[in-house]
């Protein structure tokens, strides 16, 4: 499967660390999870919300794809286990908790949704409940990744749920 990603190996350490860590905000703070989680609300918000249902699909399997490749060549490179500075996989698992929804939301609950997700997102993916953490066993850079998405679902659900008790 890492030939799927070989072409990541050819570019230059800065630029695959930076597209990694989202630059400067993989080294923000001491939780550089929750910027980039930060970063991809913004990024769905005000990128992805507004367009059609299937090229946002699209955008979200490319940039997952783009996520997988940069993560694990990054780990390699910094020598370290999914390092915390790598915060592409929030970035990319973000717009996921949010599948479906938009319909839902509206402009006046939208950022209801919007927060009600974000802090979903971190809560599952801090706590790692319901089997997520064994996401992270995955080989290679899937198991970088991997653990964001089981979070993003996990998230999605709970939306639906709840937007389906309220409506009841």
């Amino acid at each position: 499967m890492n030939g799927l990603f070989v072409w990541t190996g050819f570019l230059p350490t800065r630029i695959v660390k930076g597209m990694a860590t989202l630059g400067p905000l993989g080294y923000m703070g001491k939780a550089p999870g929750t910027n980039g989680s930060l970063a991809g609300l913004f990024w769905y918000s005000a990128f992805l919300y507004p367009i059609a249902p299937f090229p946002r699909f699209l955008l979200v399997a490319l940039f997952i794809y783009l996520a997988v490749a940069f993560c694990g060549e990054a780990e390699k490179r910094m020598f370290k286990n999914d390092p915390k500075e790598i915060v592409l996989d929030e970035f990319v698992a973000i717009p996921v908790c949010f599948l479906g929804l938009p319909p839902l939301m509206g402009p006046q609950n939208m950022w209801l949704f919007m927060i009600g997700g974000f802090l979903l997102f971190r809560f599952y993916d801090i706590f790692k409940p319901l089997g997520i953490n064994k996401l992270q066993d995955l080989q290679g850079s899937f198991g970088i990744v991997a653990d964001d998405l089981g979070a993003a679902v996990c998230t999605c659900l709970t939306l639906h749920l709840a937007n389906w008790a309220f409506s009841l």
